[in-house]
């Protein structure tokens, strides 16, 4: 198997540029880590941020894009400087993973897009939910029929930071916890149902300490056969352990709750999945349990994202549907 040769540009204390550099050093059958750069000041705002990448050459964001060698770059800087990056990228032919969403400007993903379709270059995106193996498996029976005719989706993803994760949030305006993480739950959402007819924004600051970021994120989304929801907060007691996503179809209803939760495995980042299948129509029905195996939600991203560049698989996310699910983004995010 060919090894990719690959960079990374920038990490973030708040996203996932850690997790994604160490899963390339543990991936030495897939990937040479050529070398990182970190811009936009990243060694003064994350202190010791550099540890993270080991033994990793140091390189300039110039030096990573002339050398023609490395045929891959990772995009981890904060959100707002990704799709700046990303064009880059882009420019220089290289094939990308970029964390998720992409910067605030719909112009300049439509930039970027434009430049890796017209180059046909790999544009590979950090949504990670989509290589966890419940939403994989539940995507397939919502494909299939399984469920029916889909009525709803209802997605929540949140957590509990600290004041100074909340004012960091301010960055995104009115964005705030939706476009950082709401931006998985719409994906999934868009991925079962497609464009909604309508989005109705609800985002709103709960003034936690008088901060006034929006840290509860909310947005609903009108289909034709039903309405589906996403929801994410940064003040909620439990709410990494109640990230849950809820399908709803006229023959069954599945529920995978919590989305993940860390357990002890072979990996370095272990995670399970716990799903519950309704399709009996008594009141009291409890439904059928399953657990995933154990996984890892970096592993496969990034082996998935090396075979792509490899051409041994196609990537199943195309340049149109990154650009409409950004817009949806933006739609949810009262950005646009």
């Amino acid at each position: 198997m060919r090894k990719i040769r690959v960079a990374q540009i920038g990490t973030s204390i708040c996203s996932h540029g850690a997790a994604v550099a160490k899963t390339i050093l543990t991936n030495p059958d897939v990937f040479e880590f050529v070398g990182y750069a970190l811009p936009e000041n990243e060694k003064e705002k994350f202190k010791d941020c550099e540890k993270i990448f080991e033994n990793v050459p140091e390189m300039t964001v110039e030096e990573i894009l002339a050398d023609e060698s490395i045929e891959a770059v990772c995009i981890e800087t904060e959100e707002i400087y990704l799709t700046k990056y990303a064009i880059a990228a882009a420019k220089a032919k290289k094939h990308i993973h970029m964390e998720k969403p992409g910067g605030l400007s719909l112009s300049e993903f439509e930039e970027l897009i434009s430049i890796v379709k017209k180059n046909k270059t790999v544009f590979h995106t950090g949504y990670m939910y989509r290589y966890n193996p419940a939403v994989k498996d539940l995507l397939s029976r919502v494909r299939n029929g399984e469920l029916g005719d889909i009525v709803s989706v209802e997605a929540q993803m949140s957590c509990l930071h600290g004041d100074d994760w909340r004012e960091w949030l301010g960055a995104f305006g009115k964005g705030g916890m939706l476009f950082f993480l709401g931006c998985h739950l719409i994906d999934l959402v868009c991925l079962i149902q497609g464009t909604p007819e309508k989005v109705i924004p609800l985002s709103k600051p709960t003034g936690k300490n008088g901060i006034d970021t929006y840290d509860y994120g909310m947005a609903v989304l009108e289909y034709p056969h039903g309405t589906s929801f996403v929801k994410t907060t940064d003040v909620e007691y439990g709410g990494f352990i109640r990230r849950q996503l809820v399908v709803t179809g006229t023959k069954q209803t599945v529920e995978i709750k919590p989305l993940e939760v860390g357990v002890e495995s072979e990996f370095p980042f272990g995670l399970r999945s716990e799903v519950t299948t309704y399709r009996e129509e008594a009141w009291g029905h409890r439904g059928e349990h399953q657990n995933t195996p154990p996984y890892d939600r970096f592993r496969e991203m990034l082996r998935s994202f090396a075979a792509y560049v490899r051409g041994e698989k196609e990537n199943p996310y195309t340049y149109d549907y990154e650009l409409s699910l950004y817009r949806l983004v933006l739609a949810c995010c009262d950005l646009h």
